[in-house]
């Protein structure tokens, strides 16, 4: 029987990706864990081996006198086009410890410059295309392997989607590739390891392209298509590596041959319509005779903006079997899935050639029927058409997505059987790095119920709502959200990649757009308040809870032109003209004026401008940047200072007398005395009594509200207003049966029916922000340094709660805390990752010290609440 060393290392992670094959980073960092039992372990130094694909060293560090584990600068010469490496880690110990060599890991680089591509844009002839969110086409190539293959990488992306097959075979298993980005400026391709899909001989290539976000209907009130291009093509390079050392490359180029698909209309909207007849037998296999098959026409692209990926793709995650089937108003078949979510249905189903089923799609019941009215113009329904013969045909949509919980599914031939119809759960398939759990199960669903709404809305780029004809990366949402979202999954790599296109779109039309990648619709991008401070605020929390300094590198320009550009904006350091969102989706709000909230909109700015400034400062500093760290740190004291004679009487109270206003003021530093701290908290409390402790905060304030008391010591009436069950409240939700956050307070009426605003999305993450705060203070688990490279343990037991825990795979490892409230005494335990300290800050008498080292320690002493 073999033991456990007591020291070990676990195989090291380049940058963000789960998966690094095709990675666009040259000089990767590198990141790992330590494994082990020996308390308060602290790395002194470390070693690094770097070695090509043979296993010979290129790199060896020799002993570095350093206690960085997370992120470290890549220690070998900057990596070429295509060049597979390893890396393995060891580590000394503080302690006079160290570790044996930890297990290799292997990257490979994608194509790093611009002239490593040689693939055209091959595009179906005009004569093919049918109107946006028309058909999906095919286009195959037969080539020829001359011999034993050592590897072969297909590099892949397109205007549109696309699913590409080897010899009958589908390569790789990402879903709605390759995703969306503001294609004008980035479009990322995807690198597949294709090796064991070729054969010595006949070979064939083929995809199906479909419209997609590319030329598709994007946005509401009609949208509009062909945002980016009104031809869809396939960019692909396929490269053959023999075991003689030779090479071949097959591109995508003229000799391509394109035909209609079984796919005869896919929207992303609307749904996906397939026609089983329509697919001809072996097309994507060698020897498939495609005389009759247009050549493709070869378009121009710009090979300078593809870029590799800096996180996972959309996968299908999971599926789930109907939890009961209904039959509605109208004597239609339902299926309800139990639980909201982003993807499509799968079905197994048998009849005769030409018979089409159809399923349709809603988030809601409203009198026992679909609530279709929320969707507004996207349909949501696929057709399939059964090609007949006798055998049990399965299909699932490949070219659209939809939010429901629900599904009417209409036609079946005969009798619906278990096991026909599933639901498969689509998102960006992140690691799951955090958890929480309390006493109270209704907390616990609400924090389910995010962690759902994340899950729904992380399709790709950080959406509001994955149901209706919107599905934006709108800016202010993740704003709010960023905190939670880096608690509940490892998002940095897909958030970063946002961001850069959040950046592009900043440089190109001015500012930061309301959403990101940008769509010009109904309205302008023009400077808003909390929307436009995604610029500094997201990258500054994935700093703080990831550890990243790159990503604040990355973006400081843009974090400085969004400030500059307020800046300009202001009279006297007050932000008060121009458009605002303001407190979106204040409760008080009329359903069809989402934007007129109580508090003031000059206000809200002016507070988010005060903060962003001071980020700015401190990233500025962190950075290096001394003369812009003592400018932008002279800035927000300037506007916080404008704040105050603009908006706080001399004792505390605030012109704008809301729960938003107080929080926005406590939270974000912006009173000046103790005095008036105390007052402004007194203040907030009286609100929020005066509102029966239900919540009275929209966007904006809700994140912010239960951290302001905390931090004037109201923890009680904190509680209060997190165990609210009646409307508005979070808990409101959770008692009218939702499993995922609304977009609003009320989307869901005492009553059963559903909210007349034209904004009712039952998946709308943002007023879900406040798990974080159930992290943090309710469970006591919160970062102390960036990283949680120092932790703050904190727990604040209240609402009758008897015991809270929350987990969270961390950098440097697995972290926790969990307590228990029995006899009037409190219990604390802690776990703590190798190479971190945790500061202890515990509400029970006794002696306890001030930091504790990594290990597992418990503490227990009465409570004194």
């Amino acid at each position: 029987m073999t033991t456990e060393p007591a020291l070990r290392v676990e195989p090291p992670r380049f940058e963000h990706h789960r998966e690094p094959l095709g990675m666009g980073e040259s000089a990767p960092r590198l990141s790992w864990t330590v494994v082990t039992d020996l308390p308060g372990w602290r790395q002194r130094a470390y070693e690094i081996e770097i070695a090509d694909e043979t296993g010979a060293t290129l790199t060896a560090t020799g002993v570095v006198e350093s206690d960085r584990s997370v992120l470290v600068p890549w220690p070998g010469a900057e990596l070429g086009s295509r060049q597979r490496c390893g890396a393995r880690v060891r580590v000394h110990g503080r302690d006079g410890s160290a570790a044996g060599w930890s297990p290799w890991s292997w990257a490979e680089t994608g194509l790093l410059e611009p002239a490593r591509w040689h693939a055209g844009a091959a595009a179906p002839p005009l004569e093919l295309l049918g109107p946006p969110d028309g058909p999906a086409l095919l286009l195959r190539r037969d080539f020829a392997v001359r011999g034993p293959v050592a590897k072969a990488r297909l590099y892949v992306t397109a205007h549109g989607l696309y699913e590409v097959e080897i010899n009958g075979e589908v390569v790789g298993d990402d879903v709605l590739a390759p995703g969306w980005t503001s294609y004008g400026h980035r479009l990322r391709y995807r690198t597949h390891d294709v090796t064991a899909l070729l054969r010595e001989g006949a070979n064939a290539v083929g995809a199906t392209l479909a419209d997609g976000w590319y030329r598709g209907r994007l946005g509401f009130h009609g949208g509009k298509t062909g945002v980016y291009g009104d031809r869809t093509a396939l960019i692909a390079q396929l490269e053959i590596t023999y075991t003689d050392g030779t090479a071949d490359r097959l591109v995508t180029d003229g000799g391509w041959r394109c035909a209609p698909g079984p796919v005869t209309a896919a929207s992303l909207y609307d749904g996906e319509t397939h026609d089983a007849r329509l697919l001809p037998d072996g097309w994507s296999s060698a020897g498939f005779d495609d005389g009759s098959w247009l050549p493709a026409d070869v378009l121009d692209h710009d090979p300078a903006l593809l870029v590799a990926p800096t996180g996972p793709p959309v996968r299908r995650i999971e599926t789930l079997s109907p939890v009961e089937v209904l039959t509605g108003p109208e004597g239609e078949t339902i299926l309800d899935f139990g639980q909201n979510i982003s993807g499509r249905l799968r079905v197994r189903v048998q009849g005769p050639a030409g018979h089409t089923v159809s399923l349709r799609h809603a988030e809601v019941l409203e009198d026992g029927a679909l609530s279709l009215r929320p969707l507004r113009d996207a349909a949501a329904l696929d057709r399939y058409t059964l090609r007949g013969g006798g055998t049990t045909e399965e299909w699932e949509p490949r070219f659209t997505v939809h939010g429901f919980r629900y599904a009417q599914v209409i036609d079946w031939p005969g009798d619906l059987g278990p096991g026909d119809v599933e639901a498969v759960v689509c998102h960006t398939d992140m690691r799951r790095t955090g958890a929480f759990t309390c006493s109270d199960p209704l907390l616990t669903r609400l924090h389910e119920n995010v962690l759902w709404s994340m899950r729904g809305n992380f399709v790709d780029i950080p959406t509001d709502c994955p149901q209706r004809d919107e599905r934006l990366g709108w800016t202010g949402d993740i704003q709010v959200f960023a905190p939670t979202a880096s608690f509940l999954y490892d998002c940095a790599g897909m958030l970063s990649s946002w961001l850069a296109d959040l950046s592009a779109e900043q440089a190109d039309v001015g500012t930061v757009p309301h959403y990101v990648p940008w769509i010009d619709l109904l309205f302008p991008a023009r400077p808003a308040a909390a929307w436009g401070d995604a610029a500094v605020i997201v990258p500054w929390v994935l700093h703080q809870r990831f550890g990243d300094l790159g990503v604040l590198r990355a973006q400081y320009p843009g974090m400085k032109a969004w400030v500059d550009q307020i800046a300009a904006l202001t009279t006297k350091n007050l932000w008060d003209e121009g458009f605002q969102f303001g407190d979106w989706l204040d409760p008080a709000s009329p359903p069809d004026q989402p934007g007129k909230s109580r508090t003031d909109h000059v206000l809200v700015a002016t507070a988010y401008h005060a903060w962003s400034a001071r980020i700015l400062a401190d990233t500025a500093g962190l950075l290096g940047h001394d003369d812009d760290a003592t400018r932008y740190g002279a800035l927000a004291s300037a506007v916080r200072a404008a704040f105050r004679d603009e908006f706080v009487t001399p004792s505390g109270r605030l012109a704008g007398d809301t729960q938003t206003a107080y929080a926005l003021a406590l939270h974000l530093d912006l009173l000046e005395e103790p005095g008036q701290r105390e007052r402004a908290g007194r203040r907030l409390v009286e609100l929020v009594a005066r509102d029966d402790h239900r919540i009275a905060t929209g966007f904006v304030g809700t994140p912010l509200i239960c951290d302001a008391l905390a931090s004037v010591g109201a923890h009680d009436t904190a509680y209060r207003l997190l165990t609210q069950r009646d409307c508005p409240s979070w808990l409101y939700p959770v008692t009218m049966g939702a499993t995922t956050i609304w977009e609003r307070w009320d989307s869901l009426l005492p009553d059963g029916s559903v909210n007349l605003g034209e904004m009712t999305s039952f998946n709308h993450y943002a007023l879900g922000a406040v798990a974080d705060f159930l992290h943090r203070t309710v469970a006591g688990l919160a970062p102390a340094a960036p990283g949680y490279r120092r932790l703050r343990v904190a727990p604040r037991p209240g609402g009758g709660l008897t015991h809270a825990s929350a987990e969270l795979r961390t950098p440097y490892g697995p972290a926790s805390v969990a307590w228990t409230v029995a006899g009037g005494a409190l219990t604390v335990a802690v776990t703590v990752p190798p190479g971190t300290v945790a500061e202890l800050d515990l509400p029970c008498e006794g002696v306890f010290p001030k930091e504790v080292g990594s290990g597992t320690h418990t503490f227990t002493g009465p409570y004194r609440p």
